[in-house]
């Protein structure tokens, strides 16, 4: 743990002050804490246990990944069950128009919101742990650390294996070219014999009139994939042969798909998204272009855009002179990349006295707007004019995150709205869109502000029809 206690120096070293108490829990965890909690760490679940700011301690994993302390991972979940469908180490890997989940019979067009989980595990040369090999884990922590997602709430010790208990009918190891043969008794139940290694499953519907006499039934694990398919099967005895093909060992379970097993999968808990992270300005600065592949698009199904441009820069340079009135500009941007990092945002880029930054939440836009507003203030109150006057807009919806200009970029209408919002902007007020003033988080702050938005029509350039916009003095 020699070069370990580096790095670890080097962490506190790089997040400062305010994000010393992350570190010093992540390095407790590493130190301390058992393997199942080394393995794809969920970043939101870890900083409420530990009494941290999400926030920071996010920042906290992102530094010790860059750092080599941590793996990060992006993992392709499936929204119906939480299972990882693929996991790698870079988001350039998700690269399939569609991704297919066998225990729930669907696929699913990727998208960066719920879609793909970021999960840290602890780097093999920092401290090996049994989940560096997968292929050695236990049966049912195989299942826990490598197929269900950290948004999984899983019990542990005694209350899991009561709750497999209610879940599973049978289960076994089959090595590699193996086969094994379970006798069982069907219940009247929908059951599903599945896979997590093979992503492959057999759906059995079991009803009609119990039988004595002896079922057969073979499922093959191949590479295949082959898409899941339905058999109709009496409540009475069967003997199940489970083939296993591969040169690996699989892991076949017979589900009961009862209540307690969809209780399971549908109680889910907050979890590091793509989106969350591709938003945070720490991560944009460590990782800059090397997230996406220059041909990428990956769908994001809501994005709040913020941007912003000074009033009448050209005349402050008139007026101030070009030696203040870079100084002026250059405190400007310092206070907006400092608030949009502290809501959770992140510059994408700046167009000379222009900023675009995105935000994963509508409120969080709208923070960091009315925080802008109130800095932009308190950098006026020397001259006691209004020098810096922060023209605003806002916007929420579905967008492209690309490559552009060997950095990430985001395209699509949502972004083109944003922009022309904030362009109706000619004094203090914030512009906006009914997306983010009907969210119930906006509703809630500016109550909590005493603001009022005022609708009024807009029509805007390259938008065909005209657009509600509301204005926030």
């Amino acid at each position: 743990m020699n070069d370990a206690a580096s790095r670890f120096a080097l962490l506190r070293q790089v997040v400062g002050p305010r994000g010393a108490p992350a570190a010093q829990a992540i390095e407790r965890l590493v130190r301390e804490g058992e393997e199942a909690d080394l393995c794809r760490v969920n970043a939101y679940d870890f900083a409420e246990r530990n009494d941290l700011d999400e926030g920071l301690a996010v920042d906290g994993f992102i530094h010790a990944s860059r750092l080599g302390l941590f793996d990060l991972s992006w993992n392709l979940l499936c929204p119906g069950c939480g299972g990882v469908l693929e996991a790698a180490a870079s988001l350039k890997s998700v690269d399939k128009a569609t991704y297919y989940c066998a225990l729930c019979a669907g696929g699913y067009e990727p998208t960066l919101d719920e879609m793909v989980e970021v999960s840290f595990t602890v780097s093999p040369g920092v401290r090996r742990i049994a989940a560096h090999e997968p292929s050695s884990l236990p049966m049912w922590d195989y299942y826990r650390q490598s197929f269900w997602s950290s948004g999984i709430r899983l019990p542990k010790g005694a209350a899991f294996k009561a709750l497999l208990a209610l879940i599973i009918l049978d289960a076994d190891e089959i090595p590699a070219r193996g086969k094994c043969i379970l006798n069982v008794q069907l219940p009247q139940q929908f059951l599903i014999v599945f896979d997590p290694v093979t992503h492959s499953a057999m759906f059995i519907d079991v009803q009609g009139e119990p039988t004595r006499e002896r079922q057969d039934l073979t499922v093959v694990f191949n590479e295949a994939s082959a898409p899941t398919g339905t058999l109709q099967l009496r409540p009475g005895p069967l003997r199940l042969t489970l083939e296993n093909q591969t040169d690996q060992r699989v892991l076949p379970g017979i589900f009961i798909a009862n209540d307690q097993l969809h209780d399971l999968l549908g109680h889910r808990r907050r979890f590091l998204t793509a989106k969350d992270l591709l938003t945070r300005q720490t991560f944009r600065d460590l990782y800059r272009a090397d997230t996406l592949d220059i041909n990428q698009r990956l769908k994001i199904t809501s994005l709040t855009f913020l941007f912003t441009d000074l009033k009448s820069s050209t005349e402050l340079y008139e007026r101030v002179g070009d030696l203040v009135a870079y100084d002026l500009v250059r405190a400007h941007f310092r206070v907006l990349h400092d608030v949009i990092a502290s809501e959770s945002g992140s510059v994408v880029k700046t167009i000379g006295d222009a900023v675009m930054a995105t935000f994963p939440t509508p409120e969080r836009g709208l923070q960091a707007a009315l925080r802008m507003r109130e800095a932009m203030g308190r950098l006026n109150e020397p001259t006691d004019r209004e020098d810096l006057l922060l023209k605003i807009g806002l916007h929420e919806g579905p967008c492209l995150a690309v490559t552009l200009n060997e950095r990430l970029d985001y395209f699509g209408q949502t972004v083109n709205i944003a922009a022309r919002v904030q362009g109706l902007a000619q004094s203090h007020s914030i512009f906006t869109t009914e997306p983010v003033v009907s969210h119930p988080k906006v509703v809630q702050l500016m109550a909590d502000r005493g603001l009022h938005a005022t609708p009024q029509q807009a029509s805007l350039r390259g938008i065909k029809e005209a657009l509600t916009v509301y204005e926030i003095p």
